[in-house]
């Protein structure tokens, strides 16, 4: 086989919809693949899942910048957390659940007497759940944290007031 007929196959197979061609003839053997574009199309779909984790996180919360009022109650608002308890955070990067299942009771509500070592949540973090357990004895004065929603490292998930 010469060089201008392999040239010209290479050709065709660039120029058409075919994304592989072997071809044998004797003891010459040649082999074609296209690369695929296939790969192209994988690497948007992985970047689209990172900004759903980084809209998420608490950027929502700081846009009191339309209302002085706005900003006020949330100063208050940190100020008595602080004074009502202890907040508990989240270990790691993941999604947020306060039960074990989408049918199950939650672990904890507001108002709940929780001992410490009690399972407070699960963070999903690569389809592995992580119960997160108390570190101390208290009563569970707010929940921060919506069911299902995606939480990053030190987040605040609850106020607990240590009894």
């Amino acid at each position: 086989m010469d060089l201008k007929l392999v040239k010209n196959i290479l050709d065709l197979i660039s120029d058409s919809d075919v994304n592989e061609v072997s071809i044998e003839e004797g003891d010459f053997k040649i082999k074609v693949k296209k690369t695929s574009d296939v790969r192209q199309a994988d690497s948007p779909v992985y970047h689209y899942q990172a900004p759903q984790q980084a809209q998420a996180p608490p950027q929502q919360t700081p846009q009191p910048a339309t209302t002085e009022s706005a900003g006020k109650p949330a100063a208050a608002e940190e100020k008595k957390e602080t004074v009502e308890g202890e907040t508990v955070r989240s270990p790691i990067v993941g999604t947020f659940y306060r039960a074990a299942s989408p049918d199950s009771d939650p672990f904890v509500e507001v108002g709940d007497k929780i001992e410490k070592g009690e399972t407070l949540c699960i963070v999903e973090a690569m389809k592995i759940m992580n119960e997160i357990e108390s570190e101390f004895s208290g009563t569970v004065q707010k929940l921060l944290v919506e069911d299902a929603q995606p939480v990053e490292f030190d987040q605040p998930l609850f106020i607990i007031k240590k009894d």
